[in-house]
């Protein structure tokens, strides 16, 4: 069970790191993106950025919790879990500035990509088949 909490907050803090990390390139690296991020009036493609880069960060937050926890499903289930219980209430409050169709792919990919990601890891970490 303490693997699995460990698991948890360390794939939140991944979550948080890759996002961040992402968001400063987006703002560096993209013109206008810094000057459209304090109103929200991002382009679609901008927005389609914003949701690769959330597909990055679930990824990798459900292959951490699965490494922590020691290829624990249930790590990457719970955070996949507390990670929707997190962001419903952003995305409720950001509810005027993104479309439906923005919300909808965010919320429901981040318990699917959460798992996806502990599932590759445990993937390549598994022992070949013998020949």
């Amino acid at each position: 069970m303490i693997k699995i909490a460990l698991g948890v907050v360390a794939g939140l803090v991944t979550w948080f790191l890759v996002a961040t990390a992402g968001n400063l390139a987006f703002r560096f690296g993209w013109p206008g993106y810094a000057g459209v991020e304090a109103t929200m009036a991002f382009s679609p493609a901008m927005m389609l950025g914003r949701l690769a880069l959330g597909t990055a960060s679930s990824f990798c937050s459900g292959a951490v919790a699965a490494w922590i926890a020691k290829q624990r499903t249930g790590a990457a289930w719970a955070l996949g879990i507390v990670l929707i219980g997190l962001f419903i209430p952003v995305h409720y409050r950001l509810w005027q500035a993104f479309p439906l169709w923005y919300h909808a792919a965010f919320l429901v990919s981040l318990l699917p990509l959460t798992l996806l990601g502990a599932w590759v890891l445990g993937r390549a970490r598994a022992p070949a088949a013998p020949r």
